[in-house]
Formats: C-alpha cells, sequence, structure tokens
C-alpha cells in the first residue's frame, strides 16, 4: 500500500513514495481559469454592447460569441443586470488605472498634472466605443446600462475620486483633508458630466475645468497656487473663495 500521507497520489506517482498535492497552487488555476472565463464573457459583451446598444445584448447572443452556454454566464454574473455591472466595473478600472499613470507622468506640478488628467478622461471617453455606444442608446431613449457608468458612486466616483485625492494629496500635504476631499469630489463630478453632454471640444473644457480644480485645492491648501494658466496667460495667482 502507498504511504499518501491523507493526499491522492497521481498516476505518475513510483511506488514507495510519498505524494505532496499542492492544494493552494491548484485552488490558483482554479481562479485563474475562472477569471479568463469571466473575461472572455464580458469581452463578448462588450462587443455587442458597441455593436447594438447595450438594450440589444442578449445573454444568449453573448454566450454564443464566448463560446459557452446561456447557463453558463447566468451562472457567472446571475443576470443581465450584474453582467452589465461587471463590464461597468471593468471599464472603470480601465479608465482609474490611465488617469493615475498621467497624473504620475507629471510628477509634482499640480496645474500641468490636472489638466492632462482631465484632457485624458475627456478625449478617452469621446473616443471609447462602448461610451459612444452607451450614449447613443441613451440619447434615443434607453438608459439601461447608462446609470451604472454615471450615478453608481463605487463605480466611477469613489474610484476617480480615490485616484485624484491620493495624488494631490501626496502633493499638497498641508491641505485640509476634509476640503480636499470636497475639491476632488467637485471635479470628478464636473468631468464626469461633461462626458455625458459635452458642450465644447475636449481641450477647451480641460483648461476651464483645469482652473477651477487649482480654484478649489487653493481653498483646500490656504495657499493661492501660482503658475501658468493652461490657455497661455502670464503667471497668476488663483485666490481662494471668500467664506
Amino acid at each position: 500500500m502507498v504511504p499518501c500521507n491523507h493526499q491522492t497520489p497521481t498516476a505518475t506517482t513510483r511506488p514507495g513514495t510519498a505524494v505532496t498535492v499542492d492544494f493552494g497552487r491548484m485552488d490558483g488555476i482554479r481562479d485563474t481559469a475562472r477569471q479568463r472565463l469571466r473575461d472572455t464573457i464580458v469581452d463578448a459583451a462588450r462587443a455587442q454592447a458597441v455593436a447594438v446598444g447595450w438594450d440589444g445584448v442578449r445573454m444568449g447572443g453573448v454566450a454564443g460569441a464566448a463560446g459557452v452556454s446561456r447557463q453558463t454566464v447566468y451562472n457567472e454574473f446571475g443576470s443581465k443586470a450584474g453582467l452589465a455591472e461587471a463590464l461597468a466595473r471593468r471599464e472603470v478600472d480601465r479608465f482609474v488605472a490611465d488617469v493615475r499613470a498621467v497624473l504620475r507622468r507629471h510628477g509634482d506640478d499640480v496645474r500641468a498634472g490636472a489638466y492632462a488628467a482631465i484632457a485624458h478622461t475627456l478625449t478617452e471617453a469621446a473616443g471609447n466605443p462602448l461610451i459612444k455606444a452607451i450614449l447613443t442608446s441613451a440619447r434615443g431613449g434607453s438608459d439601461a446600462l447608462l446609470p451604472y457608468l454615471t450615478t453608481r458612486a463605487e463605480l466611477v466616483l469613489d474610484e476617480a475620486t480615490g485616484a485624484l485625492l491620493e495624488w494631490t494629496g501626496h502633493r499638497l500635504p498641508e491641505a485640509d483633508p476634509t476640503a480636499l476631499a470636497f475639491a476632488a469630489d467637485a471635479v470628478v463630478r464636473l468631468v464626469v458630466s461633461h462626458i455625458v453632454l459635452p458642450q465644447a471640444p475636449p481641450d477647451r473644457t480641460a483648461r476651464h475645468l483645469t482652473n477651477l480644480t487649482l480654484h478649489l485645492l487653493s481653498a483646500a491648501t490656504a495657499t493661492p497656487l501660482a503658475g501658468q494658466d493652461v490657455a497661455g496667460a502670464p503667471p497668476r495667482r488663483v485666490a481662494p473663495p471668500t467664506p
């Protein structure tokens, strides 16, 4: 009888040897395989949303495109709403990761970093095929997926505000935390609103929002932030608002 120390030997185990099964590694492999499955399904849902709008997406169609059964899609996401949340979650994660990268590239230059991040977000949103499909669908009277990208704080506002707070907190350590949190939240909400309903080209909107951002950050630090206007005007001081 082969000693197994309460573990199952494999077919290639030599007689008389104990077998050690790395259950943690096996769990990791299963988790990776499941994540790949979920990613494949979300990719299929994304492609359909871009092509026909979210209202036109069908769970059976997603399953067929992903090469899995319809029941598998339901097992993984529960419902179409669950799939929508997973899709929106991934889009937001990608947006936030991009914004973090843009902010880091500008080091301690608050004005340049703020402008670059806002302009990048507006430009990417305008060219993002998924967001375009969502907005087209919404303007036609359907907003089934739009709320996941605009009104769910845990997806958009919290993540984006957290990224901005992390960046400004390191560069403005003297800032009042409560005022800084308000400034970051206000800026993010304004950027999101301009994504949903743009009123000017991204670069022009980014210039205006950057100046407003500097104004809000000045209030948070109680120290006017000096520097050249994004539009190229001479250096000026941005005074905090009157209480």
